[in-house]
């Protein structure tokens, strides 16, 4: 299996990017908006869910809605919504409900003792009530509604047992229900592993996930490696497209879409997070291309427009 260190130089040689942009948003009082939502429509307004947290702080973050302002960057908070208790927010449409989900992370003493993910759905965002959480210390699980109504899920665990059995700091599991009511802890734990995701001492999950055509679904994701300056670890957090057999738990392809280069510096966290994109997902655009967000160096969300990576899966 190729490195992701080596797709990336591949992708960085040959890159098209057309547009590029970071977001704006106001109604946070100086805080950081990061690790955003897709942007989705209802009733005639476009919104958007961001983590919102103080540039000194970590984990300790809540998600607000955000209505589009204009010019396509500017977005303003949306004053009579309930903040959510739940960071790097991810939305989808099951059953013509809005499925919005985050990591709920628990703080005993100070410190973080577990987290899990909250999945809450409504009618719309001003209705959204929670219906279900993941697994324990799991991250990054997300739902595509395929064709004849089932729903398609993507589990991420991430241990040191993981580690030792897989090579992989993490692995990507799916599996598919058959309404939302059966998206249990149980069924996604035992979601059956995805064979060629990621290679040794890499990791990395899913953000956005639909459904192509056949038993085949579309997703971004992330895809991570440490890198190491002057002895020095430096996380790289990589834009990723895949294409899976969902019954077959194959990845069928996959390529670097997008890096830190890609997108407008922004001030960065940490020192170490300057080489961080974490993938939000994307929204399709005229002529063939897609704008796909992501947040950036956990400060910022940014964009770029790209050609649409599934064009010749669809």
């Amino acid at each position: 299996m190729e490195p992701i260190k080596k797709r990336r130089e591949r992708f960085e040689a040959t890159k098209k990017i057309y547009e590029s942009g970071i977001l704006e948003f106001e109604g946070v009082n100086g805080r950081d908006v990061y690790n955003c939502s897709v942007p989705f429509d209802y009733e005639g307004q476009r919104y958007i869910f961001g983590r919102v947290e103080k540039r000194a702080e970590w984990a300790n973050s809540v998600t607000y809605l955000f209505c589009f302002d204009r010019d396509d960057r500017k977005w303003k908070r949306v004053e009579n919504f309930d903040a959510l208790p739940i960071e790097d927010p991810f939305v989808t449409f099951i059953g013509g409900e809005l499925i919005v989900g985050g990591t709920h992370v628990i703080f005993v003493s100070g410190k973080i003792a577990d987290y899990s993910t909250y999945f809450y759905k409504g009618k719309s965002p001003f209705s959204l009530r929670l219906f279900s959480t993941g697994p324990s210390d799991m991250k990054d699980i997300r739902l595509f509604e395929i064709s004849d109504g089932r729903i398609g899920v993507f589990s991420r665990p991430r241990n040191e047992e993981i580690r030792k059995k897989y090579g992989s700091g993490s692995i990507v599991g799916v599996t598919v229900i058959d309404k939302i009511e059966d998206l249990t802890p149980e069924r996604i734990e035992n979601a059956e592993y995805i064979h060629g995701m990621f290679g040794t001492d890499e990791w990395g999950g899913m953000n956005q996930a639909f459904y192509l055509k056949d038993n085949l679904v579309g997703a971004l994701g992330h895809q991570c490696y440490n890198d190491y300056r002057n002895d020095v670890e430096y996380p790289v957090y990589i834009n990723m497209m895949y294409i899976v057999d969902f019954l077959k738990h194959e990845v069928l392809e996959k390529q670097v879409v997008g890096t830190t280069s890609c997108y407008p510096e922004t001030p960065s966290k940490l020192p170490t997070l300057c080489d961080c994109a974490f993938t939000s997902g994307m929204v399709a655009m005229n002529g063939g291309k897609v704008r796909l967000y992501s947040g950036l160096r956990d400060c910022g969300e940014g964009y770029i427009v790209i050609d649409d990576p599934f064009r010749e899966a669809r």
